[in-house]
């Protein structure tokens, strides 16, 4: 490795600094954006069957799975084989209820500009209720899937299309939702009809424009069996080693010079750090952007050269979310 490779690495230095010193540029960062492109997506053959069993009986998917191991990225890649545009999707979280899915409503700007209007202000109209609701991931796509005359008007300005549409919805990390909200928009999901009690209206997608519904899991608590008996369910297994030399290879850019060589040691190196008994093993998504880095920096990790010692050791950061771990990974040898 070059003197000037090694510079670079160092671009922080973490040294004082005289207050006539010009200061050191930022570097700009050019991410990899084969990274996240969903075309470039690998499912393993079981998880292909899985989506399709889903497409064809028209019902969700669950998948589950270690963190990294793609279960996200799914969502995008189905959506961009079918040329569905971006998935709508819905992070869910510990406070999250059944109507967050749907839409939310905006009460306190409805109340506050109840009040104006009652004060003489003309800039308001109250009685609109519509423009105080705001519709999330499964509400946009059962109105994009609806009847167009009817459903328009509440799409925001950029979504209204002349006709239905089918559309990926992905429902983030379902088991952090309270016990309760798998049941509570059970019958929701499998109608894929919804009501908003603030205007009364309900909606309802054709059937032709079935969203597909995508959920992940991560399996920190159990789904209700009523909920699963409605579902696919498929969970992914850590990739073996020739299908992670598949996706390196895949994801890194083209003209690499990265050889084949040293994307097989730097798995070969990654399964050893999994075999070590760390509190949380690193995945796929961790080993991508380990590989970038090696792949930036020129480091073959069984064929070090001078220099390159200091930036494997410090690599690891990417690989270890914790203290423990990372001590235990520096004493590979």
């Amino acid at each position: 490795m070059s003197d000037s490779k090694v510079d670079s690495f160092r671009l922080y230095k973490g040294t004082p600094r005289n207050q006539d010193d010009a200061p050191s540029d930022l570097p700009l960062f050019q991410p990899n954006p084969r990274l996240t492109e969903a075309g470039l997506y690998i499912a393993p053959p079981g998880l292909r069957d899985a989506v399709n069993v889903a497409l064809a009986l028209g019902q969700p998917l669950i998948v589950t799975g270690e963190p990294g191991t793609g279960k996200t990225r799914l969502a995008h890649s189905i959506a961009a084989h079918f040329g569905l545009g971006e998935p709508l999707a819905f992070y869910t979280k510990t406070t999250s209820t059944a109507d967050d899915l749907f839409y939310r409503y905006d009460a306190l700007r409805h109340f506050h500009d109840i009040e104006r209007a009652k004060q003489g202000d003309r800039t308001v109209d109250p009685t609109d209720v519509k423009q105080y609701l705001d519709f999330r991931a499964l509400g946009l796509a059962i109105l994009l899937a609806g009847d167009s005359e009817k459903c328009a008007q509440y799409l925001p300005p950029d979504r209204r299309i002349a006709k239905p549409a089918r559309s990926v919805v992905l429902i983030d990390e379902i088991d952090k939702a309270p016990r309760d909200f798998p049941n509570d928009i059970l019958n929701e999901i499998e109608n894929l009809r919804f009501t908003v009690t603030e205007i009364p209206e309900t909606f309802q997608a054709k059937p032709e424009y079935r969203p597909f519904v995508l959920l992940t899991s991560n399996s920190e608590r159990d789904l209700p069996d009523a909920f699963l008996r409605r579902c696919v369910f498929y969970y992914i297994l850590p990739p073996k080693k020739g299908e992670l030399i598949e996706i390196v290879q895949t994801r890194l850019k083209p003209g690499s010079a990265f050889s084949p060589q040293m994307i097989e040691n730097a798995v070969d190196h990654f399964e050893a750090i999994r075999d070590l008994a760390l509190k949380k093993k690193p995945a796929t998504a961790e080993l991508l952007a380990w590989v970038e880095l090696l792949e930036r920096m020129s480091v073959d990790v069984k064929n070090l050269r001078p220099g390159q010692a200091e930036i494997l050791e410090f690599s690891y950061s990417i690989l270890a979310k914790n203290r423990e771990d990372l001590a235990e990974i520096r004493k590979m040898k």
